[in-house]
């Protein structure tokens, strides 16, 4: 099938709905998107999204809103029109990788959803993609369309929807990267990385001796980095030399007696040099530092 009609509600959108076409926009490539509360074009529609007062996935219908709701996750947090929509097309949006459909589940699907539905704990404050999305309204100061808002939304809920399943593919595929390089360093407390990857919530996940790690930084020089207690906290397992604390250039080399040293964060989490040797002496040194 490549040209379905897909009814949702008319008026004030929402996340759930918006993120439910920028969905489906990946699934489908020719859609005609009916907005409307009409039950006779509701009826029509090849997929209906957030309106009828309906859940069956098979018949295509995504409603929430109808007397017991749709069905929560294990987690609690129930489902609005998007989770539905993800239960179904997320696999296939996300190109067979269960791993990463899950991810973005937990990432970004739920969360709407539990914001839609009312459901707050955990949901972290500040402004939300929630509130976000519902920013592309028109206010009552202005002469907009709600259909052309709309449309205006779903390509901004599109860009972010690809943003995320990429960023979960990236961090699925640096956990398999980081692995490797603690299975193969020769000294588990310094673990090198032949690329930079995404590595803190494996090498806590894998290794409870891992100190620093050594990896090459995008302009060609290598960097030194320390691996904090917990991801997330600024206390370190073994912070780098307190002699080195704020000090670049010459000022460096002369204290480590490494002839391209460059720099050391004056919080010691962090330090470089041209070559990958000289960094390897760092690690050396810091290993030995009290």
């Amino acid at each position: 099938m490549t040209n379905i009609t897909i009814a949702t509600h008319n008026g004030n959108f929402h996340a759930d709905d918006v993120f439910s076409i920028a969905a489906l926009k990946n699934i489908f490539p020719s859609i005609e998107l009916i907005r409307t509360r009409n039950l006779e074009l509701i009826a029509k529609a090849d997929i209906v999204i957030d309106v009828g007062g309906e859940y069956d996935s098979d018949a295509g219908r995504f409603d929430h809103h109808q007397r017991g709701g749709a069905g929560e996750r294990e987690n609690g947090i129930p489902y609005s029109s998007f989770g539905l929509i993800w239960q179904k097309y997320g696999l296939e949006i996300c190109q067979g990788n269960q791993e990463v459909a899950n991810s973005v589940d937990t990432g970004l699907v739920s969360t709407i959803d539990a914001i839609d539905c009312g459901h707050v704990e955990g949901v972290s404050q500040g402004i939300s993609l929630s509130q976000t999305i519902s920013m592309f309204n028109p206010t009552w100061q202005e002469d907009s369309h709600f259909d052309t808002c709309f449309d205006e939304a779903v390509e901004f809920a599109s860009r972010v929807l690809t943003r995320f399943i990429a960023s979960a593919n990236g961090g699925i595929s640096a956990k398999d990267i980081v692995a490797k390089a603690i299975d193969n360093a020769k000294d588990p407390r310094v673990i090198v990385l032949e690329q930079y990857t995404p590595w803190k919530r494996t090498v806590h996940a894998l290794s409870e001796v891992a100190l620093y790690m050594v990896y090459p930084s995008n302009s060609g020089q290598w960097r030194i980095q320390t691996v904090p207690v917990e991801p997330g906290s600024f206390e370190d397992r073994k912070p780098l030399p307190n002699g080195w604390a704020g000090l670049s250039d010459q000022a460096l080399k002369d204290v480590t007696g490494i002839d391209d040293a460059m720099f050391c964060h004056n919080g010691l989490f962090i330090a470089g040099a041209e070559s990958f040797e000289s960094t390897m002496k760092m690690a050396d040194m810091a290993l030995e530092a009290e």
